[in-house]
């Protein structure tokens, strides 16, 4: 059963209750989504180090219920 983007987003706004989240879902499966997330936490972290910190908030849900998430973070 794949995760509404809903839920997706519920998760990132607990973890960056600061940041500006959009998800998009790319081909309207509800399996592949994009989400772009600008956050205070993730200034002076790498790329690497910011999407890590978005997937622990996913709570392993990538790769299982949650297919395909593409990233897009930047500090805000």
């Amino acid at each position: 059963m794949p995760m509404p983007a809903s839920e997706i987003e519920a998760h990132l706004r607990e973890a960056f209750p600061d940041a500006e989240i959009e998800i998009q879902d790319l081909a309207g499966d509800g399996d592949h989504y994009k989400a772009i997330i600008a956050s205070a936490q993730f200034a002076g972290k790498s790329r690497v180090a910011q999407h890590q910190a978005v997937y622990a908030a996913l709570k392993g849900k990538m790769g299982g219920v949650l297919h395909a998430l593409a990233l897009e973070t930047r500090a805000k």
